[in-house]
């Protein structure tokens, strides 16, 4: 859906969001002079990759390429060489570049620009895998079995030229290395026998067009971006398991659906007219579904909200650190120039692949993150959950007492969570009477764009 916005409503409220949530503009110029002078501390023992092939692939628009990565076969397996931008070798500990990183812990992302980690010199520049240019990175090498399960032979730094800059859009087959959708099978092998879970919702999404306007859309993952999700999987997955048997780490957690969720779930899956066989777990239901069914997608919603979230927890004696989607213990390191937390977990996978002890100072730093990253991943979700209400407002204004078509996509303590056949916007109404997966049709009672709030009722 297309927002016109000829007033300059979205402007404003943005400017407004930036302010309300204190999104930093631009750096302090110590921080971008310390960002344009940084210098690569390890390029005289690095590992020459160049001669590699490897490729990026991400969305169309992005610079702050994180990874590169290049696939061969040996034997049965599957050899993925995954290229990881080596922020720690150009940012050091407690320079102003890594001072600033710790206030931000995220980048976050507005419809009309972001607010990057890093130093756009840095992030966009010379930290970025970028194509056709030499780069610092870390060379993580994953062993993928047969069965999809993947092992980290290897971390060392290193040069890397990457060949090209793919994007999901608009990437083909031919574009990729031939054991690309293989590798992707293998995973989703392995997350099948592990009974991990797979809600890839579609996501409600505001974009930028070109031209001054932006278009609210409900997008699926691309088949290309699934199968790019599955390298840094493999590649967590590995390094979690590494960092795990020499006792140290930093780990993305999150606990299950209790006793009482898969009860209330139990009864949504009866009220949407949905056969959940009393000897199945969610997991193995989970996978019966199909997105494109609006029940189905009702489901998986609430699987979602029923699960707490997840967050990050240092490694501790005698406690497993395990995350239910995934079902296995795992890691974020794939993403440093976006997340503060990857470049310290590179750090640490580093170390244990070449046979050196975790200093001291790392230990703390992982003891440190988990309420940093908290924080500011809090902070950008609030941030894009405020973006998108600003646009449905601004997008709804003077369409007061309209009708429209909507479906009930799950129903909490909050009421009914709706989300309108056309345009793409999520609200909530009163939940009486209401059931997951039913087609109502409401009324637009208000719109305050500077509060970014709309009220709908239902009317029939």
């Amino acid at each position: 859906m297309r927002l016109i916005d000829s007033e300059g409503a979205m402007a404003r409220g943005l400017s407004a969001i930036r302010t309300q949530f204190q999104v930093p503009a631009g750096f302090p110029a110590e921080v971008a002079a310390a960002a344009k002078s940084a210098q690569d501390r390890y390029a005289a023992s690095r590992v020459d990759w160049t001669a590699t092939p490897f490729v990026t692939l991400d969305p169309a628009s992005s610079t702050d390429l994180d990874q590169a990565f290049a696939l061969a076969r040996d034997g049965n397996d599957i050899v993925l060489h995954y290229a990881i931008a080596d922020v720690g070798a150009v940012v050091a500990d407690g320079d102003p570049v890594d001072t600033e990183a710790w206030t931000r812990g995220t980048t976050i992302y507005l419809p009309d620009g972001k607010a990057s980690l890093y130093p756009p010199v840095l992030s966009e520049g010379s930290a970025s895998l970028l194509p056709n240019v030499d780069r610092p990175a870390v060379v993580f090498t994953v062993r993928v079995d047969q069965s999809g399960n993947s092992r980290l032979d290897g971390a060392v730094r290193g040069f890397i030229r990457s060949r090209a800059k793919l994007a999901y859009e608009t990437v083909t087959p031919s574009d990729l290395p031939p054991e690309f959708p293989d590798l992707s099978r293998r995973i989703a092998l392995a997350e099948d026998a592990r009974g991990a879970e797979r809600v890839d919702a579609p996501e409600q999404v505001l974009a930028p067009d070109g031209e001054g306007h932006f278009d609210l859309v409900i997008r699926p993952q691309l088949e290309s971006e699934q199968q790019n999700a599955a390298l840094s999987l493999a590649a967590n997955l590995a390094v979690a398991d590494s960092l795990f048997a020499h006792h140290t780490g930093l780990f993305r957690v999150m606990a299950g659906p209790g006793d009482w969720a898969i009860r209330r779930l139990r009864h949504t899956a009866k009220a949407l007219g949905l056969a959940w066989p009393k000897d199945a777990t969610l997991a193995q239901f989970e996978r019966t579904l199909d997105a494109a069914n609006p029940r189905h997608a009702a489901f998986r919603s609430a699987i979602r909200r029923a699960s707490p979230g997840a967050a990050y927890a240092p490694y501790a004696a005698g406690a497993l650190p395990w995350h239910s989607a995934m079902a296995a213990t795992y890691v974020h390191a794939t993403a440093p120039l976006r997340r503060l937390a990857d470049r310290f977990v590179i750090e640490a996978a580093l170390a244990v692949a070449n046979g050196q002890a975790i200093p001291d100072t790392l230990t703390a730093i992982f003891a440190k993150l988990p309420e940093v990253m908290a924080d500011a991943d809090n902070r950008a979700a609030q941030v894009e959950r405020a973006a998108l209400d600003l646009a449905e407002a601004v997008m709804l204004h003077g369409r007061e007492g309209g009708q429209f078509d909507a479906i009930v996509t799950d129903i909490d303590e909050r009421g009914a969570r709706i989300q309108l056949c056309d345009p793409p916007v999520v609200a909530r109404i009163d939940a009486k009477d209401l059931l997951p997966g039913a087609a109502i049709k409401v009324e637009l009672v208000s719109v305050d764009v500077t509060a970014r709030q709309i009220r709908f009722r239902r009317v029939g």
